[in-house]
């Protein structure tokens, strides 16, 4: 039900229609518009230009027949947009996304009515966070992290020389398969002088399993019957037939960690302590930085949890056409044709709804407690990011050179600071985290 506000101005109404939709009626004086547009053309008319008459002089019908509708286009354009701006303004109202405007027919002789439609940010009271609970990731690096990290490092680093000997774990093939069904081959079921690494689960495991004892060389047969949640439906535990042969088999062979190793790392002089404490700083760096995001994910569905509010459908449209941009730039980089792909906007709903649900809350508790970030705090962090280039200083005075660059990170330190705040109302309960765990290592 629509509940009319009281307005000291006639030809204004605020309705309030839902949570957060507004409408307003807006009249305009047929008049005081005439007169405006009428003012409009005499300027037009004084430097319009045309063959026969002098500059400033050509006839006012003339100038009105060819420029009178675009003034009265832009004379009610003004009259409408500073009319609601008026009323806005009165009201204190935040408009979210542009009002939509439509003329209404209300039989007057001397008014012209429109209807204005828009959505209003909500008003946010920050719920209660005491009794949530939030874990806080804690992990020390050590030197058992360093070593774990050399030995990644080691492993991007891997060649593979060839030998013959049965396949085994860890071990690179080269097979050559053809699967068939009901004695028929099936879609995606044939490879050529297709790699692998045993052990990395690239393939099925019972696929992987057949080729472990295999020499070069040598061909067999095995049935497999694929996981009943198998992405094609078509195989879904279906049992089927292979045949394969195992053309190469390659041994992983790591770089040893000498000084040729450091150089590779970009330890210029081959120093392995050098090397040690680059790859200590910068491990430290990253699992800082990804304690902070589990962190500040725990934090995000906290105050989610207790500031349950309705938010503007325009800003959450705003952010569906943002993210299917990104989306498609995302795509553009790896090399696809964007245009060949359909994309959704329903795809983005849930996402885009979450992210600006936070950017509200997150504003209002910025606000409610001054936590905008602090000179000193984004210095700080610009600081600690050029640490891991070779001239750090250069690059702090780069980012300063102009305020726009230091955007970033005046982001992330109202971000820390809304997670400290909020880490200071809910009970923290401190957890150990493994490191191959934080940084996503596979077992």
């Amino acid at each position: 039900m629509e509940t009319n506000v009281a307005n000291t101005d006639p030809s204004t109404i605020v309705a309030a229609v839902s949570a957060l939709e507004r409408r307003v009626d807006l009249s305009v004086a047929i008049a005081e518009l005439d007169r405006e547009v009428d003012q409009r053309l005499q300027r037009l008319g004084r430097n319009m230009k045309m063959p026969g008459f002098r500059p400033g002089k050509v006839p006012t019908h003339i100038v009105r027949q060819q420029y009178g509708e675009q003034a009265r286009h832009e004379a009610l354009t003004e009259a409408l947009g500073q009319k609601l701006s008026d009323e806005v303004t009165a009201r204190q109202l935040r408009v979210a996304g542009s009002p939509k405007i439509e003329p209404r027919d209300s039989g007057s002789t001397t008014h012209i009515e429109f209807l204005a439609v828009f959505e209003v940010y909500p008003e946010i009271t920050l719920g209660d966070l005491t009794g949530v609970e939030i874990s806080r990731p804690v992990l020390e690096v050590g030197a058992a992290e360093i070593d774990g990290t050399i030995d990644i490092l080691r492993k991007q680093r891997v060649r593979y020389e060839l030998v013959d000997r049965p396949a085994a774990n860890a071990d690179r093939v080269s097979v050559d398969f053809l699967g068939k069904k009901g004695g028929e081959p099936f879609a995606g079921g044939e490879g050529k002088d297709y790699r692998f690494v045993l052990g990395e689960g690239k393939m099925l495991s019972d696929f992987e399993n057949a080729v472990i004892g295999t020499r070069p060389g040598e061909s067999k047969s095995f049935e497999l019957t694929f996981p009943a949640e198998y992405f094609s439906k078509e195989l879904a535990g279906q049992t089927v037939t292979f045949e394969l042969t195992v053309k190469e088999v390659g041994e992983a062979i790591l770089p040893e960690v000498d000084a040729d190793f450091a150089k590779a790392l970009g330890v210029a002089d081959g120093d392995l302590d050098k090397m040690r404490t680059e790859i200590e700083d910068n491990l430290r760096r990253e699992v800082k930085k990804r304690l902070q995001a589990k962190i500040m994910e725990q934090v995000m569905d906290a105050l989610l949890r207790v500031n349950a509010i309705e938010v503007p459908g325009a800003l959450i449209h705003r952010e569906i056409e943002r993210l299917m941009q990104l989306a498609r730039q995302d795509m553009e980089q790896r090399g696809m044709k964007v245009k060949d792909l359909p994309m959704q906007p329903e795809w983005f709903v849930d996402q885009a709804r979450r992210r600006v649900t936070l950017g509200l809350i997150f504003a209002e508790v910025v606000k409610s407690h001054g936590l905008q970030a602090r000179p000193e705090q984004v210095k700080a962090m610009v600081e600690e990011a050029a640490q891991s280039y070779d001239h750090p200083q250069e690059v702090v005075r780069w980012y300063y050179a102009q305020p726009e660059r230091l955007a970033d990170f005046e982001g992330t330190a109202i971000e820390t600071n809304v997670a400290d705040w909020v880490l200071s109302q809910v009970t923290v309960l401190e957890k150990p985290v493994p490191f191959a765990e934080l940084m996503g290592q596979q077992s």
